[in-house]
């Protein structure tokens, strides 16, 4: 999950964009408290999202302060307090960057000094949250297995759609059940898909595997979208179909406006964004 989980701002309402900037800066200050400081700079938007979805789904209230951090030390802003929820989800941030890193390096980007901020803060994540940290290691295995073995775009999306289900019931512990499995595996299968599509022509430009060129071979993603677009939408809106069986069958503890919003409008539109090779929009969380 690398920026693709957004939400849609012109239906969001006030209240939740003031949640969801106190928790991006809550998620913050809990990767500084879990990994480090300089882990911080992974922060994603894709985590602060996962923060009030997991908030809500275990019942966990968010407290929200006024507090300062280290770029508004002098005006305070309302941020969500640091608690053993966000902390974990640091954890995962962390882990989930350095495995990225790591895949970069390996498809012959310029990722390795990049990796190097977030080791220790990699190290210290395995070490408190061994069950973490293991199970997204697993996964990232099946996920190397799955590609070199030359993976239909299903196969290939299974391995992250599978770690996403197991993330979420160690998370969710009793509350997890069927509903939060679908929601869960739609959505690790979805982020996974999505950045495959986005990636299509560098992977294609660098002869590193990607499902869709593996199973389409076309030139570029244009052309693929041109001749096989009927094929691509419906692999989407399938899992659109998923994502909200899965919240129907979800119990929720608080108001869920916030991630209706992301799951149910944000993430159709970031499909079609990506489907017609536009540059993503800038978010901002600045008050």
């Amino acid at each position: 999950m690398f920026g693709y989980v957004r939400y849609d701002l012109p239906n969001l309402f006030v209240k939740d964009m003031m949640l969801y900037k106190a928790l991006y800066c809550g998620l913050c200050k809990s990767i500084g408290a879990a990994c480090g400081q300089t882990a911080r700079i992974g922060l994603s938007y894709d985590m602060t999202f996962l923060s009030a979805l997991l908030h809500n789904m275990t019942g966990t209230d968010v407290v929200i302060e006024k507090q300062n951090c280290f770029e508004h030390t002098i005006k305070k802003r309302p941020i969500a307090k640091v608690d053993d929820l966000t902390k974990a989800l640091g954890a995962l941030n962390t882990v989930l960057v350095y495995y990225k890193l790591t895949d970069d390096f390996e498809d012959g980007e310029r990722a390795r000094g990049k990796r190097l901020w977030f080791k220790k803060g990699f190290k210290r994540a395995k070490r408190d949250y061994p069950e973490i940290a293991a199970t997204v290691e697993a996964f990232m295995k099946e996920q190397a297995k799955a590609e070199k073995e030359q993976s239909s775009v299903d196969r290939a999306a299974d391995p992250t759609a599978n770690m996403m289900v197991k993330l979420s019931r160690l998370f969710l512990k009793d509350k997890a059940g069927a509903g939060s499995d679908e929601l869960f595996y739609a959505l690790g299968k979805w982020v996974y898909l999505i950045d495959a599509l986005d990636d299509y022509d560098k992977d294609k430009k660098r002869g590193n595997f990607n499902p869709f060129v593996n199973e389409y071979g076309k030139k570029s993603k244009e052309e693929l979208i041109k001749e096989h677009g009927e094929e691509v939408n419906f692999l989407f809106d399938t899992l659109f179909y998923d994502l909200r069986e899965g919240l129907a069958g979800c119990k929720f503890y608080f108001n869920r406006d916030l991630t209706d919003n992301v799951i149910l409008r944000g993430i159709p539109l970031e499909t079609m964004r990506v489907l017609r090779g536009d540059p993503p929009e800038k978010m901002t969380v600045n008050i």
